[in-house]
């Protein structure tokens, strides 16, 4: 079966890369014709682990292959798939011009049967939206079925993710779309992933609502985390305890800066603006939005007392994209701290192994670095933003020679604060007491 992916951005890309790995033939479209080139040279234009490699694997096979053809990519097609940005409007709700512009040139170029299924995460009510422009665009009657069909792709996992996802989610009122559906996804039938069959409206609603819960899940333990800190409990045996009961499981129950990225903050606030609209409001993800932008100003705030003031100080950063594994620092709460310290007089050395070039600018006035330790170079403190696995055993007696001062704020609670403190390292971290004595602690 052939089948074509609209926008080889993030979900695109690796979309197309995957099912060309399960043996079907895959046109990759995108109006950016650099792009297209240079992912016909085995060039992704984002950091994903593993993905280059399948990129290429599938385009050397003659299964996948890219084009900025719109006619090409929708006439060879039996499926094709939305996979364009929805990116936030100032309101919260998605911005859907991309993806009403691809369905006005499917309906313009289609000339048989097609199934047009969207995986850009999408409000209740998109398909209706598409399946309206496809006809309206039509010169001539054409059958063709509409169908959700959303992703749930983790930056830095996202080929485990589709290779082994914890489900797939097929939203249609057509049977003939859900056979064909099904019949893309049938590798997986030999793993026994489950499969969510459902109407167009219940799909769509179950990416925001997954996302928004999880979301939930990491404000919550945030706040649970300050209030540890409050009466000196450690939040990290509150999550280990909590995450035991099977009711709640241990996933997103770690404390922190909060979360970032393009996904979880933008779909939360979609599904308030969507309750709004419907008359259903949705004040529990509303504030979880609220809770998450004041965890990073009190991690400011962390920092700020630790030092007794930043102004003239240098903070060696450590992790500037917003998870590991990935280049990807949009809303990134490294960013967000970071700009906030620089704007309070501090000098911010800087490093993450892959994030370095979209940090800096974002954020105008880092200091780039080669690696962590030349990062912490005459550095007031070292901060942890985000938890690489090279941030996880650095070497200890090292930081202390090249810090001017032996402090750690270490934000993603990677170490064990005794450990630290015995290399005569001041550490302070989320939700659990600082160890060590603090050398800018007035006497």
């Amino acid at each position: 079966m052939h089948i074509s992916i609209l926008g080889t951005g993030y979900v695109g890309l690796v979309t197309g890369a995957c099912f060309a790995e399960f043996g079907l033939t895959v046109t990759c479209m995108d109006m950016d014709a650099a792009r297209v080139e240079q992912l016909t040279k085995g060039h992704v234009p984002f950091y994903e682990p593993g993905l280059a490699e399948l990129t290429t694997k599938g385009y050397k096979a003659g299964r996948l292959s890219f084009t900025t053809d719109f006619h090409h990519a929708v006439d060879t097609a039996t499926v094709i798939f939305i996979a364009v940005g929805t990116p936030s409007r100032p309101d919260g709700s998605p911005d859907l011009s991309s993806v009403d512009g691809v369905a006005r040139s499917i309906g313009q170029h289609m000339t048989g049967y097609k199934v047009v299924a969207t995986k850009s995460t999408v409000p209740v009510g998109t398909a209706t939206r598409v399946r309206d422009i496809i006809t309206e665009q039509q010169t001539k009657p054409v059958a063709f079925d509409v169908a959700s069909n959303p992703e749930f792709l983790r930056e830095g996992s996202a080929i485990n993710d589709f290779m082994r996802p914890d489900r797939v989610v097929i939203g249609t009122d057509s049977e003939r779309a859900t056979a064909i559906l099904k019949e893309l996804y049938r590798p997986l039938y030999l793993i026994e992933t489950p499969f969510i069959v459902t109407n167009v409206q219940t799909a769509e609603m179950i990416k925001y609502a997954s996302n928004a819960f999880l979301a939930t899940k990491i404000s919550f333990i945030n706040e649970v985390a300050n209030l540890c800190e409050c009466v000196n409990a450690d939040v990290q045996t509150v999550a280990k305890a909590m995450g035991l009961d099977k009711r709640i499981g241990a996933k997103f129950l770690h404390a922190g800066a909060g979360y970032g990225g393009s996904c979880l903050g933008k779909d939360a606030a979609a599904l308030v603006h969507t309750g709004s609209h419907a008359g259903s409001a949705m004040p529990l993800a509303a504030t979880t939005q609220q809770v998450n932008a004041q965890q990073r100003i009190r991690m400011v705030e962390k920092i700020r007392d630790t030092l007794h003031g930043v102004q003239g100080k240098t903070i060696a950063l450590l992790g500037l994209s917003f998870k590991p594994n990935t280049d990807d620092v949009r809303d990134a709460p490294a960013l967000v701290i970071a700009a906030h310290l620089l704007r309070e007089g501090c000098t911010i050395r800087a490093y993450d192994p892959e994030g370095m070039e979209g940090a800096c600018k974002a954020v105008p006035g880092l200091i780039g670095c080669n690696d962590a330790y030349d990062a912490m170079k005459g550095a007031d403190a070292v901060v942890l933003a985000t938890e690489w696995n090279q941030f996880r055993n650095l070497d200890l007696a090292r930081m202390t020679a090249l810090l001017r001062t032996p402090v750690m704020i270490d934000l993603r609670n990677v170490y064990d604060p005794e450990r630290i403190a015995a290399h005569g390292i001041h550490y302070v971290s989320v939700g659990r007491p600082a160890a060590g004595a603090n050398p800018f602690q007035p006497p």
